[in-house]
C-alpha cells in the first residue's frame, strides 16, 4: 500500500479538491477528519456530476460547496493485514473504485490502487524498475513534488467549448499484438489508467486498462498474453466535432475516466476527467 496519502477534509471547500486532483493528476482522495478518521471518498466523477446538476452556477459553486456535500460516505475499506488477492477482487468488481483505503481503528493508514496491484503481478519476466509511489528513500515532499502535473492555466472550460481545444493530441497507445506487460509498463510509467489500443493505421480498435489486465487471470502469468487478449473492444469513444459539454454528460453517466476522440475511425485525441474541469 502507500502510506504516504493525498487527502481532503470534509469541511473544506469544492475547489480544495479539485486543486490537489488536478495538482497531482489523482482520480478521487479519501475524506477525513481533523483526527484523520475515513469519512468518505471524493472523486472528479463526483465534481463533474454536481456540476452537471448545476450547470448555471458552473465552477464558481466550487468555492460555495463543502466536500461533505458531495462525498461518498458509505466507503469500502480494508486493514492493513488484508490478504492482496482479496484488495484486487473488491477492485475488480466495483467498477468505479480504483483507489482502496487502508483503515486502522477507523484511522486512514494507507491506499491501494490498481496501479499499486499491477506493480507486484508478475507479469512475465518484465521488470518495470518502477519505484513505488511514495516509496523508496525520497522525502515525502519530493515525493509529492516528483507527481505535480503541468495545469492548464485559465478558467474551467464553457460546455460550447470544442473538445479538441482541451483533449490531449500527443496520444500514447498500443497495438494489438502487444504483450500485457509492456502495456502494463507504459500505464505505469505514464500514471494512466488506461491506454487507446490503435492498428498501424492509427485507427482505434479497443482500449485497454488497469481493470482488464487485472481481470485476467492469465495475465500476471504468461509473458506472452497479448493486449487482444484482455483490451475492451469497440470502446465508448467521443467524435472529434462533440463539445465539452457533450463530453462531460457522457463522463458523468458513463463513469468512464478515459474517452478516446475519434474522427470517423481514426484516433486524434483522448479526455480525461481532468481536462473537463
Amino acid at each position: 500500500m502507500t502510506s504516504r496519502v493525498v487527502t481532503v477534509r470534509s469541511d473544506e471547500p469544492l475547489s480544495a479538491v479539485v486543486e490537489r486532483m488536478t495538482r497531482f493528476g489523482f482520480s478521487a482522495l479519501p475524506v477525513v477528519s481533523p483526527s484523520f478518521r475515513l469519512v468518505g471518498m471524493v472523486s472528479l466523477l463526483d465534481v463533474l456530476r454536481f456540476r452537471e446538476e448545476h450547470d448555471a452556477e458552473g465552477a464558481e459553486a466550487d468555492g460555495r460547496v463543502r466536500v461533505e456535500e458531495i462525498m461518498s460516505p458509505d466507503v469500502l475499506s480494508m486493514s492493513p493485514t488484508a490478504n492482496v488477492s482479496v484488495v484486487a477482487q473488491r477492485l475488480r468488481s466495483h467498477g468505479e473504485l480504483r483507489v482502496m483505503p487502508v483503515v486502522q481503528g477507523g484511522r486512514l493508514v494507507g491506499v491501494v490502487t490498481r496501479g499499486d496491484l499491477l506493480r507486484h503481478l508478475d507479469l512475465g519476466s518484465l521488470r518495470t524498475g518502477q519505484r513505488r509511489l511514495f516509496g523508496g528513500r525520497d522525502k515525502p515532499e519530493d515525493a509529492l513534488f516528483a507527481l505535480e502535473q503541468r495545469r492548464r492555466t485559465g478558467p474551467p472550460p464553457v460546455a460550447a467549448t470544442p473538445v479538441q481545444e482541451v483533449m490531449t493530441r500527443e496520444v500514447i497507445t498500443v497495438g494489438s499484438a502487444e504483450r500485457v506487460a509492456v502495456a502494463a509498463e507504459v500505464m505505469l510509467h505514464h500514471r494512466h489508467s488506461a491506454l487507446p489500443v490503435v492498428d498501424g493505421e492509427n485507427r482505434l480498435v479497443g482500449i485497454i486498462s488497469e481493470a482488464d489486465i487485472l481481470a485476467d487471470p492469465l495475465a500476471g502469468r504468461s509473458a506472452h498474453t497479448t493486449v487482444n487478449a484482455v483490451m475492451t473492444r469497440a470502446p465508448i469513444t467521443v467524435d472529434a466535432g462533440a463539445t465539452v459539454g457533450e463530453a462531460r454528460a457522457l463522463v458523468a453517466d458513463r463513469g468512464m475516466r478515459t474517452v478516446p476522440v475519434v474522427d470517423g475511425d481514426r484516433l486524434v485525441g483522448v479526455l480525461s476527467r481532468s481536462d473537463l474541469l
